[in-house]
């Protein structure tokens, strides 16, 4: 009697090269990876109270008034990188002095710094 085949258990059959175990009869297929596209049906449209800012704390005292300035600073920078990023700023050679200065005004911050410019960005880079 003539030996007779079906097309998915040959596919499926694991002793030939290049076949994937995980279409072996009776085995789930592997999950893909990457960035999935299904959104969970629970997923909250606004932000959750895990995801808020968390409040201010006070500075430590009793440091050096250079340690307050290079804080702020940083914060300073940190703000404007945000800002250039979200505005398509994505990197350091777009983000000259001037530009850097008008997305401070367009954000209500005080006109930074040479020093704060470059810190802009090396944060960009």
């Amino acid at each position: 009697m003539p030996e007779t085949t079906n097309d998915t258990t040959e596919a499926a059959r694991t002793d030939r090269p290049g076949a994937d175990p995980a279409r072996v009869a009776g085995a789930a297929p592997k999950p893909r990876r990457g960035k999935s596209t299904a959104r969970p049906a629970n997923r909250p449209s606004r932000p959750s109270h895990e995801t808020l800012p968390l409040p201010r704390l006070p500075l430590p005292a009793n440091q050096p008034r250079e340690w307050y300035e290079a804080h702020n600073r940083r914060l300073k920078a940190m703000r404007l990188a945000i800002a250039l990023l979200d505005t398509g700023v994505y990197h350091p050679a777009n983000a000259d002095n001037r530009r850097i200065r008008a997305t401070a005004a367009r954000i209500g911050v005080h006109p930074p710094s040479d020093v704060t410019c470059g810190m802009v960005r090396a944060l960009i880079r």
